[in-house]
């Protein structure tokens, strides 16, 4: 590992442990060199992925961009930084665990759509409206329209459920 002070390749870990949910290795070294100590993560990798972008150009596929874009849509919004890492790492592995090396940028759009939606609906419509590029206040009126009919019609289905038949009644 090349230390970020002095670029130096002689570096030693000096402890390791798991996060809480064990899916990253948080290891912490000392450069030898200058003796700088930082924090490296080491996390599982099913595959290497390239995302396809609109124009067709392929890109390595970032993690960290993901991050900051999931991070944007839920500033100023009271959720645990935990539950961000969590949310980022379910949408990797649904990424990895496509079978596929390529991924389109539209498939990873909706599916951080998707979990932002379970997570936040105010990040959810914030990522939505950079995604599907929102252009004018009609376009959040339509958006957030279909939102509401969306979880009107689950919470209806959910009341109806619940109710017990008119004839049950005394």
């Amino acid at each position: 590992m090349r230390c970020p002070s002095c670029g130096s390749l002689d570096t030693q870990v000096k402890d390791s442990r798991p996060t809480e949910d064990s899916a990253v290795i948080r290891r912490r070294r000392v450069c030898l060199t200058c003796n700088f100590r930082f924090t490296t993560f080491e996390r599982v990798q099913l595959r290497e992925l390239t995302v396809i972008k609109r124009n067709g150009r392929r890109v390595p596929f970032d993690r960290d961009k993901l991050m900051r874009s999931v991070q944007i849509a839920l500033r100023k919004r009271s959720v645990d930084p935990e539950r961000i890492e969590q949310t980022v790492s379910k949408i990797v592995r649904e990424l990895e665990s496509l079978g596929e090396s390529e991924v389109t940028s539209e498939t990873i759009g909706e599916t951080v759509m998707e979990h932002l939606r379970a997570l936040d609906d105010v990040a959810y419509v914030r990522f939505a409206s950079v995604y599907r590029n929102f252009r004018e206040a009609k376009d959040f009126e339509t958006f957030l329209g279909q939102l509401s009919d969306d979880e009107g019609g689950a919470k209806e289905g959910a009341k109806e459920s619940t109710e017990a038949p008119a004839g049950a009644r005394k």
